[in-house]
């Protein structure tokens, strides 16, 4: 049975622990800085703005080392791995969510995470591990060969560009669905919504058990 309280008449059903809220909240933290100093460093432009251009690269290279430690700060939530779990399972609802042009009325059972989410989940590991490891050669320059440094610029640079585009569309996702914002600053979600958008997730969690509220007689 899921964990379930009501608020205003609502009842909601917990999504996403305080780890995983965390964690989200430093690796966007972190991008967007990272975004932005990659910006500041490659458009000429930009980093005649600022000035000191020193600066936004050790701002850069500092964001760019610490971006995996939420991520391994969350492993040790038992919440975050069973997430984690969920994310790496592609299953044939998975394929037809992403066939259908009616992806978002509900009539395809979803379970806690859908199809894109899944795709974006998988992208965005792929992209700090490759970054992390083209960001470390071209930081230890020294130990690696020309040849390596200059592969390693050019997947970073590339990269760079995709993981902008990409984080653009993840915003505006973010902005045309208010209940799951809310919901990764609160970690919990309506059951309306939960059975709506992620219905096999909702009754997975079987009937919801709600709190007395506050003051009510026993």
């Amino acid at each position: 049975m899921f964990r379930a309280q009501r608020a205003e008449g609502e009842v909601l059903i917990k999504r996403f622990s305080t780890a995983e809220r965390w964690a989200h909240r430093w690796i966007a933290i972190l991008t967007v800085i990272l975004l932005i100093t990659a910006a500041l460093l490659y458009i000429p432009d930009f980093a005649a703005v600022i000035g000191n251009r020193q600066l936004v690269r050790v701002v850069h290279e500092v964001a760019g080392f610490a971006l995996p430690i939420p991520i391994l700060l969350a492993l040790f939530s038992r919440a975050f791995r069973d997430d984690t779990s969920r994310l790496n399972r592609f299953k044939p609802s998975d394929w037809q969510w992403l066939r259908s042009r009616s992806r978002r009325l509900g009539a395809i059972p979803v379970g806690k995470f859908n199809a894109g989410q899944k795709l974006n989940a998988a992208f965005s590991l792929g992209w700090i591990i490759v970054m992390l490891a083209t960001g470390s050669m071209m930081f230890f320059s020294s130990h690696f060969s020309d040849l390596l440094r200059t592969g390693a610029t050019f997947v970073h640079d590339w990269l760079t560009l995709a993981v902008f585009v990409v984080v653009l569309g993840h915003i505006y996702m973010a902005f045309n669905d208010a209940t799951a914002r809310a919901g990764m600053r609160s970690g919990s979600v309506p059951l309306t919504w939960a059975v709506r958008e992620h219905r096999e997730w909702a009754m997975e969690e079987s009937t919801p058990v709600t709190p007395p509220v506050a003051n009510e007689p026993e």
